[in-house]
């Protein structure tokens, strides 16, 4: 029997919800379905489970309420049907979670938010700040101004990098399938659902088959958001939506759908991935208390164990922590520029407003952007 103990104990999810779900396969929203997904995740949330709800969704509404009959090919045709689509969508997942006193907030993301690193910090921020207050994000793609040359190209893809974004534990496509198949269900009777495998098996892409009319992603798109996913250590469970109580049985430990695992944690993958980047834009030169504080206790880099500032960098950009002597201690993502950092350097956090005349961080450089080096 599949083991899905992972499953069980993580706390942090990124739920995505497609198309041919939530519009009942183009018949318009399919509320009565949002209400019962909004309800497990209201019983989630009560679980201690922090939830990032990726929604697809806001063209499929948008034409519904156009009384538009087919999907548009013009480009301003479309994303005029998903900034009227999205009105319907946020306003109905608002009143959805107010029944179970949750709050929810918007945020729309497109490509350049997530490769300009300046952007993709403020993003986590912002996210990681919703998470903490309780809130629910609901994530969409920008689609009223983007283009397709800088669109993620799917939301399977926005659910994977939203999950890299937070550092889930797990993210949960749910889907009009009851999972993955090694062939395709819809042609294929005998096709058998695969309860596991690892995000990096290579005969995944043989199995998966394509997308539906609504949606741009099929199971393929899945299996690399999957991979994606896996970047930051996170498991992708391929859910069927219309499963009864499908999220709240899966977080119980039974074996729905498929699970896709990765093959390092989330904070190992991290650290990993920071420590293999070889582009640094300047040096934090740390006091002895400093050191020793990153050494032993894992901490965040503070600006009061700061002694100088070298180089040119900006929010977001790689620095290197070292020893009055050269040494390298560590590396990591910093929270402010050069600028800002050289005028609070050897300060507690509790000055940075009245130095800098605002404050995004208390940490220089944060824990968990930050890895120590050998030696």
């Amino acid at each position: 029997m599949t083991d899905r103990s992972s499953v069980t104990t993580t706390r942090r999810w990124v739920v995505k919800i497609g198309s041919s779900l939530l519009t009942n396969d183009g018949r318009g929203l399919d509320v009565a379905a949002i209400n019962e997904w909004v309800a497990q995740m209201a019983e989630l949330r009560k679980a201690g489970i922090e939830l990032v709800l990726v929604s697809s969704g806001a063209v499929a509404a948008g034409l519904t309420r156009l009384g538009w009959q087919g999907r548009p090919t013009a480009v301003h045709q479309l994303q005029a049907a998903a900034a009227v689509g999205q009105m319907v969508l946020v306003q109905t997942y608002e009143t959805a979670f107010q029944a179970f006193h949750l709050h929810t907030a918007q945020v729309l993301l497109d490509h350049d938010d997530l490769s300009s690193r300046q952007r993709y910090l403020n993003a986590r921020s912002t996210l990681r700040t919703l998470l903490d207050l309780g809130v629910v994000p609901v994530v969409n793609e920008n689609d009223t101004v983007v283009t397709d040359e800088i669109r993620f190209g799917d939301n399977d893809t926005l659910g994977a990098l939203v999950a890299n974004l937070i550092e889930a534990e797990l993210l949960v496509i749910l889907t009009d399938q009851a999972g993955m198949f090694d062939s395709d269900p819809r042609s294929n009777p005998e096709a058998k659902l695969l309860p596991e495998l690892s995000a990096d098996d290579s005969s995944l892409e043989a199995m998966a088959g394509g997308g539906g009319a609504l949606g741009r992603g099929g199971m393929l798109t899945k299996v690399r958001a999957a991979r994606v996913a896996a970047r930051s250590g996170a498991d992708t469970l391929i859910l069927g939506g219309r499963t009864e109580r499908a999220l709240l049985r899966a977080r119980a430990g039974e074996p729905l759908g498929t699970l896709l695992k990765a093959s390092q944690e989330p904070q190992a993958a991290r650290k990993r991935w920071i420590a293999g980047q070889l582009q640094t834009r300047g040096t934090l030169v740390l006091d002895e208390g400093a050191v020793r504080v990153l050494k032993n206790s894992g901490r965040s880099l503070l600006p009061v164990g700061v002694k100088a500032v070298k180089g040119r960098f900006t929010r977001g950009d790689m620095v290197v922590c070292t020893t009055a002597t050269g040494e390298e201690v560590a590396r990591g993502l910093v929270n402010y520029s050069a600028e800002e950092a050289r005028k609070i350097i050897g300060r507690p956090s509790s000055e940075i407003l009245e130095q800098l005349g605002y404050k995004d961080d208390d940490e220089l450089v944060h824990r968990d952007n930050l890895v120590l080096m050998d030696g």
